[in-house]
């Protein structure tokens, strides 16, 4: 039996993340499924906080992923907002991969660019089936212009869909310049949130924000398809008068999502007409007349799906850093 452990840096994830769309995009499809019919294990985030960091936390994702890749493991991501004032990406985070017959630990990949990659791909495979499988946006809007933000466009791109503008908003000015240059489609920065989501058809959410700050219902009424991916950006009662998809509803209503106040404040589960897996599966139709939203809680099988992916592509090309006696006793 192998006791092996192995280093994956970030510029090696990332060579083989920016190497096949296609695979990326059916190992986050193929994960929902595997969730869908109980092949894993995606318990509760946890949420490190300080008390004199209130807009710093750790979050551990541990998970399960059955099916093929039979693997076990945690992502432990920092996020601290203050990173970006002096100059570096606010989150950080290391993915390790655990097997699955003797609970070892196996890999240690550095994963700020999976857990990126992984949240850009299940926006985009949400937005595909949340737009009927057209793959086409007139104006797609992004609120939050950073890393996460550049990521999504990309996926968008690499999984072929067609953008005629791009429309962007953040609080800080120099962050949607910096994201516009990065945009080889028309693009605009606009001066409000308000006016990004009643002009696009499709808009993204990517900020920090901790409590809601989008309260208009009357911004929805040309029934746009919204992304939620940072959570907790909408109101509940904006939630409550659309269709609503997520990835898993036990597990994202927790930690004051938007979903989570808007089942506090309507006292039912009823505004939420399934998961992902289900609009996929087509277990359940959504009213074309409102707007859909998609809120996603970001699962730790998605880590795994895509952890478990680029170890085995750097397995195969010897691109993994080998620790020789990582453990220190094999022998009971």
């Amino acid at each position: 039996m192998a006791f092996d452990f192995s280093i994956i840096t970030g510029t090696i994830v990332n060579e083989y993340l920016e190497k096949d769309p296609l695979g990326i995009y059916t190992a986050i499809k193929g994960a929902y499924f595997l969730h869908e019919n109980g092949d894993t294990v995606n318990p509760n985030s946890y949420f490190l906080r300080f008390p004199d960091k209130p807009g710093m936390r750790i979050i551990a994702l541990p998970a399960y992923l059955g099916g093929e890749s039979n693997v076990a493991g945690i992502k432990w991501i920092g996020s601290n907002p203050e990173n970006i004032k002096q100059g570096f990406p606010r989150a950080s985070a290391v993915l390790i991969l655990n097997d699955y017959a003797t609970g070892y630990p196996f890999a240690c990949l550095e994963s700020s660019i999976i857990s990126a990659t992984r949240t850009a791909y299940s926006a985009v495979l949400a937005a595909e089936y949340m737009a009927n499988m057209t793959k086409k946006v007139h104006k797609l809007g992004f609120v939050g212009n950073g890393i996460l933000a550049k990521t999504i466009y990309q996926a968008f791109l690499a999984l072929d869909w067609q953008i005629d503008e791009v429309i962007l908003y953040d609080l800080d000015h120099a962050s949607s310049e910096k994201l516009m240059v990065a945009i080889d489609k028309p693009v605009k920065i606009v001066g409000s949130v308000d006016e990004l989501i009643k002009s696009c058809d499709m808009s993204v959410l990517t900020t920090t924000a901790p409590v809601p700050y989008i309260h208009d219902v009357s911004l929805l009424e040309h029934a746009p398809i919204i992304l939620n991916v940072s959570l907790r950006d909408l109101a509940p009662q904006l939630l409550l008068a659309s269709n609503n998809v997520v990835d898993d509803i036990e597990h994202v209503l927790q930690a004051d999502t938007a979903p989570h106040l808007a089942y506090k404040y309507s006292k039912s589960k009823g505004f939420i007409n399934g998961s992902l897996s289900g609009l996929m599966s087509q277990q359940f139709d959504l009213d074309k007349s409102k707007s859909s939203i998609f809120s996603p809680m970001g699962m730790g099988i998605l880590d795994l799906a895509l952890g478990k992916y680029v170890y085995d592509c750097a397995l195969r090309d010897e691109k993994t850093i080998e620790i020789n006696n990582f453990f220190y006793e094999l022998n009971r």
